[in-house]
């Protein structure tokens, strides 16, 4: 057998391919990096939504305590009396000649809610159509108070009634009695201790009948409550 040669450790077989080099890819919408407006605008955004919820539940709270602490209860309206001296309609020129006065009491039953009457209108309706209104004086009404308001109503205008309201008239005015209709517009604020509110808009509406006054006598009128729409 012939002798092998003296290969010194070396290695003649397949050469070996080389190991894989690794690569880096930077992922576009990753990693810590942040655009400095997004990130500020992100901040005052979120700041910004902290603050308007916390104001919201504040002002929840408070209103919530004055609530529990005042417990307000509706102003009421009533015609105490009502005096009717005239109320002739015309057909031939739609004209209405009436003279009508009434009295009338506001009632405050809050211990600690006091309310500033700016301005009222007195708006008196017949058949659907307001024949005359009258501003009254504004006041200021404190706690547990009534108040008494006086519109008078006197004079001639002109109105239209259907064939129906027409109707109604004539059967009235057999009767001696007429449905009349008073609806006081107003401007009020509520004042709460040192706290005054926003105006605010309530519309009170009285339905009612009175008799008509004759030979200086009148029938018996009935108080009647009237219906407040805040």
């Amino acid at each position: 057998m012939a002798p092998e040669p003296n290969l010194n450790g070396a290695y003649y077989g397949p050469s070996i391919p080389p190991p894989p080099t690794k690569t880096y890819h930077r992922s576009r919408g990753g990693g810590s990096c942040c655009n400095p407006c997004s990130c500020l605008f992100n901040c005052l955004c979120t700041c910004i939504c902290q603050i308007i919820f916390t104001l919201l539940i504040t002002i929840g709270v408070i209103v919530l305590v004055l609530w529990l602490v005042l417990r307000p209860n509706k102003v009421k309206f009533y015609v105490t009396d009502a005096t009717l001296t005239q109320f002739d309609f015309s057909t031939t020129n739609s004209t209405l000649y009436y003279d009508l006065a009434l009295n009338m009491t506001i009632r405050n039953p809050n211990k600690r809610v006091g309310i500033y009457y700016d301005s009222i209108e007195a708006r008196a309706i017949y058949g659907g159509q307001r024949f005359a209104s009258q501003n009254l004086e504004p006041f200021y009404q404190g706690h547990k108070n009534t108040s008494i308001l006086h519109p008078v109503f006197k004079g001639q205008g002109l109105v239209l009634l259907g064939d129906r309201e027409k109707s109604n008239y004539i059967n009235e005015k057999n009767l001696g009695i007429y449905e009349i209709e008073v609806k006081l517009n107003m401007r009020i604020r509520l004042k709460i201790g040192w706290i005054k509110t926003h105006k605010i808009n309530p519309k009170i509406e009285c339905d009612f009948k009175v008799p008509l006054e004759a030979n200086g006598r009148s029938g018996n009128f009935e108080e009647t409550r009237c219906h407040l729409d805040w």
